[in-house]
C-alpha cells in the first residue's frame, strides 16, 4: 500500500537558544566598543572580568550538578548575562566588583533556580542590585570620559594599583538632579557640568548609559530580526515618558523632562535588552504590555521619589516577581471558548 502525503507533516522549529543569544550579543557590540573608546581600557578589563566570572560561575554550578558544562555554556546565556551586567557597572569599578557580580548573576541569580528557563528574576539585574546595596560607594563612583589610558595602565587601575584621580570622578545627570533636589535646589537653578549630558554619549555613566543611541539602534535591530516584539519596549518607554512629560509640564523645577529620562540611566538598555528577557517576562502580548507599563512607571516613580537616582533594575525585578500573576490573569482565548473559558455561542447561519 502506498501512502500519499496530502498535507505537510513537518513543523519548522524556531532558532536555537545559542543563535538568539549571539544575535543579541551582536547588537550590543557597537555600544560596547563605543564605551571602550570613551572610557579606555579599564572599562574593557572590567567587561572581560565580569563575563569571565559569569561563565566560571555557570561552569562550576553545572559541574556540581554532574552535567558537562561545555555544551551548555555554548548556548550563550551566561555570556549575555555577564555582558549585560558589565554594561550596567561603572566603567572604572575595581576588578572584584566584576568578579562578585558575575558569580552572583549565574550562580544565585540563575543556577540556584535550576538553570536557563527556570529563573524568576533577571540574573544581570539581580546581581546589579546586590552589588549596589552591598557596595554603594564603588557602584556609584563614575568617571568623566576624558582621556583613555593604555591597556597596561588600564589593567593597573582596574586591579587597584593605580588610584583614580578625584578630578575625574563625578555624578551622573540623574544623580546630580537627585542631590540638588535633596539640598533644596530646584532643577531650574541646578548648574550641571557640560559632561553631565551629551547627545553623542560623551558623558558620565555606565557603558549602557552613555551609548544610548547605539543601544536603541541595537534594540531596533532586535525588532527587525524578530528576536523581540514591540510590546515591552514601547510600553516601558511610554510609561516613563508620559508621567515625566506631565510632571515637567506641571512643575519643571521639580520634575525632569521626558527626553532626559529616556536618554539617561538604563532606560534604553532596560527596555530593549533587560525587560524583554524571554524567561522573566510574560508570555502573552497583552501581558507584555502590562509588564512594560509596570516597568516604566516604577522606573519613573523610583527616580522621582525614591532614594536612588536610577530605578530600572529595581523596577524590572519587581515586575519579574509579578510575571507569574500576569500570566495567570491574562490568558489568550482558547479557540471555541470565551475569555472566561465557557463554550462560545454558535452563530446562526443566514437563512437563504
Amino acid at each position: 500500500m502506498i501512502l500519499q502525503t496530502v498535507a505537510s507533516p513537518h513543523a519548522r522549529a524556531g532558532e536555537s537558544v545559542s543563535v538568539v543569544m549571539l544575535k543579541v550579543v551582536a547588537t550590543l557590540v557597537p555600544a560596547t566598543v563605543y564605551g571602550f573608546w570613551l572610557f579606555g581600557s579599564p572599562a574593557f578589563w572590567l567587561w572581560l572580568i565580569t563575563i569571565a566570572s559569569a561563565l566560571a560561575g555557570e561552569a562550576v554550578c553545572l559541574r556540581w550538578a554532574g552535567r558537562d558544562p561545555v555544551p551548555l555554556l555554548k548556548d550563550g546565556s551566561a555570556l549575555l548575562t555577564g555582558w549585560l551586567l558589565a554594561l550596567s557597572l561603572p566603567p572604572w569599578a575595581p576588578w572584584w566588583i566584576g568578579v562578585v557580580g558575575g558569580l552572583f548573576a549565574t550562580t544565585l541569580g540563575k543556577q540556584v533556580f535550576g538553570g536557563l528557563g527556570n529563573n524568576l528574576f533577571n540574573p544581570a539585574m539581580i546581581a546589579r542590585i546586590a552589588l549596589l546595596v552591598s557596595f554603594p560607594v564603588q557602584m556609584t563612583y563614575w568617571v568623566v570620559p576624558a582621556g583613555a589610558p593604555g591597556l597596561l595602565d588600564g589593567l593597573l587601575i582596574t586591579l587597584g594599583h593605580i588610584p583614580v584621580p578625584d578630578a575625574m570622578s563625578s555624578a551622573t545627570l540623574l544623580g546630580h538632579a537627585k542631590t540638588d533636589l535633596a539640598r533644596g535646589v530646584d532643577l531650574l537653578h541646578t548648574e550641571l557640568p557640560g559632561y553631565a549630558f551629551n547627545w553623542v554619549g560623551a558623558r558620565v555613566g555606565s557603558l549602557g548609559e552613555t551609548s544610548t543611541w547605539l543601544i536603541a539602534a541595537g534594540g531596533v535591530a532586535l525588532l527587525t530580526m524578530r528576536i523581540i516584539t514591540w510590546h515591552v519596549p514601547v510600553a516601558m518607554l511610554a510609561a516613563i515618558a508620559v508621567p515625566a512629560a506631565i510632571g515637567h509640564a506641571v512643575d519643571p523645577a521639580r520634575y525632569i523632562d521626558w527626553t532626559t529620562h529616556l536618554m539617561s540611566g538604563g532606560a534604553m538598555l532596560g527596555a530593549f535588552f533587560i525587560a524583554t528577557d524571554y524567561v522573566t517576562s510574560p508570555s502573552t502580548r497583552a501581558g507584555q504590555v502590562v509588564f512594560g507599563l509596570g516597568c516604566g512607571l516604577l522606573t519613573w516613580v523610583i527616580r522621582t521619589y525614591g532614594g536612588y537616582p536610577e530605578g530600572v533594575a529595581f523596577a524590572v525585578l519587581l515586575m519579574n516577581a509579578l510575571t507569574p500573576a500576569i500570566d495567570r490573569l491574562i490568558k489568550p482565548r482558547v479557540y471555541g471558548r470565551t475569555f472566561g473559558g465557557k463554550p462560545a455561542p454558535l452563530k446562526k447561519g443566514k437563512s437563504k
